[in-house]
């Protein structure tokens, strides 16, 4: 259900009292007050801290610094109404406050009285919680930042295209109405006009935007599949799949690929292949620091988790990265934080089980068996891959990427063959490191670096296949055995 069928549900199911998180006051007032009017036909007052009640000259200012009294004025009325408290979440860790709410609570339910209250954020007592019902205000679809761009253009009397229009809204997801308004007043002022180069000041208030979360951000990479060294059987999953998020996929009934769990050791690439499949799916990619998600206040922790949820939605079709998720949920007991953790965890795997938003996850681990049973069951991800230390030929492409990079026009001279079988069990960051080396070394001796210099890196590196060669060896056997798939053709 939409927000309005929802708030349509509770209204008529006579609920005393509705929480609504939101970070568009304005527009979300301006929602509820186009229905309630015109769908139920009755009174709609307004509160806020400073100047009281609004929206009938009888009480106009009533309540006015006081919380106490606002309730007290709520619970004397005998007119049906809804009731629009602003921000009055931030009066719910008084106890008296409790107490009114609690005996409004009962009185209410024989009234055709609704209290809405509106906050940023969703923070309730656990003493309310059982009285409470939370609905959430999304962030606007695509179709209402399509009415509202035609309504800026219409005012501005400026002509715009169908194609240019589709580019505008797309840029645009994630944002509010408000900001949509602003991002136009600021290449107005900056440009003087709105023409296609204006994409990329959207492209930057959008990432200032997700940024201010403080649990996702919006990351810009150009790496292809030409950048990854082997993973042949990884690479070929994700061609089948690149066209997946396409209109022709949705006429076609595919359904949204729902993403990958990719396991190994550190330094194998797997922060790569998202960045790749973002690149070359040409789908913006957001990235999840989970361990942001855990807060110290009770309830925040949950609140970041659907906030995250939701602006990611609001985004797709996205890549959404989580980079060592094993950090966030090691451990299938959980330790003992007062339920938050597993809260938190299974408000994720519901989303991951159920979404039907085109968020293509790419969660990373380097320790396969510290994650939660629940998270490897079939329908979180669409598959889970085993990214390994390279054979001898897939070290050999590797050598060749990262010498193309730095040698463009004399990376074939080196002897890539003898390179490749020097460099056993190393991993693709530790090949890389090792051509540093060579360089830090020619470039202090004032020469060009040679095939002998890498050769001299690679004997002082000790890679981690020989210092956590236990570890490799235990999701080198899960490997086998066949549980989970393997990256590579070797």
């Amino acid at each position: 259900m939409n927000f309005i069928q929802e708030l349509d549900l509770l209204l008529k199911s006579k609920y005393p009292i509705i929480y609504v998180n939101s970070c568009e006051e304005e527009r979300l007032e301006y929602t509820i007050g186009q229905f309630v009017t015109k769908k139920f036909s009755i009174t709609l007052l307004y509160w806020d801290f400073v100047e009281g009640y609004q929206g009938n000259p009888n009480y106009y200012s009533i309540g006015s610094r006081n919380p106490a009294e606002t309730l007290d004025f709520i619970n004397n009325l005998s007119i049906p109404c809804v009731i629009i408290l602003r921000d009055f979440n931030l009066f719910l860790n008084d106890n008296s406050i409790i107490r009114r709410l609690k005996n409004l609570y009962r009185s209410l339910r024989s009234k055709s009285i609704t209290i809405i209250i509106t906050s940023i954020e969703l923070k309730i007592p656990t003493a309310l919680k059982e009285i409470i019902a939370v609905l959430n205000f999304p962030l606007p679809d695509k179709s209402q930042i399509n009415e509202e761009i035609i309504r800026i253009f219409d005012k501005l009397d400026y002509p715009i295209d169908s194609l240019f229009l589709n580019n505008l809204t797309q840029s645009c997801k994630g944002l509010s109405l408000e900001k949509v308004r602003k991002i136009f007043c600021k290449i107005l002022t900056k440009y003087g006009k709105i023409e296609p180069s204006c994409l990329d000041l959207i492209l930057i208030e959008k990432k200032n935007q997700i940024s201010q979360t403080h649990i996702l951000e919006f990351l810009s990479y150009k790496s292809t599949m030409s950048d990854i060294g082997g993973l042949k059987n990884l690479k070929k999953w994700l061609m089948l799949r690149s066209y997946s998020f396409s209109e022709q996929a949705n006429l076609y009934g595919l359904p949204s690929p729902k993403g990958l769990l990719l396991a190994g050791i550190q330094g194998t690439g797997k922060s790569l292949v998202a960045k790749v499949i973002a690149n070359e799916w040409d789908l913006p990619l957001l990235r999840l620091d989970i361990g942001k998600l855990f807060a110290g206040i009770i309830g925040e922790s949950e609140f970041r988790v659907r906030e995250m949820i939701e602006v990611a939605e609001s985004l797709a079709p996205c890549i959404l990265w989580i980079d060592e998720i094993d950090k966030g949920f090691f451990n299938p007991n959980f330790i003992n934080d007062s339920g938050t953790t597993s809260r938190v965890f299974a408000t994720f795997i519901t989303w991951l089980s159920e979404k039907t938003s085109s968020v293509f996850i790419v969660a990373t681990t380097n320790n396969i068996y510290s994650l939660p049973s629940e998270l490897l069951r079939k329908g979180r991800f669409d598959e889970i891959f085993f990214i390994g230390l390279p054979s001898q030929m897939e070290r050999e492409e590797i050598f060749s990427v990262h010498l193309s990079r730095v040698r463009p026009n004399s990376w074939k001279n080196y002897d890539i063959q003898s390179l490749s079988s020097l460099s056993d069990k190393f991993s693709g960051a530790e090949i890389k490191q090792s051509i540093i080396e060579a360089m830090h070394t020619a470039f202090y001796e004032r020469r060009e670096f040679c095939t002998n210099d890498i050769c001299i890196a690679l004997k002082n590196i000790i890679p981690l296949a020989y210092s956590h060669s236990e570890e490799l060896t235990i999701i080198e056997n899960l490997a086998l055995s066949g549980k989970i798939r393997q990256a590579s053709d070797s």
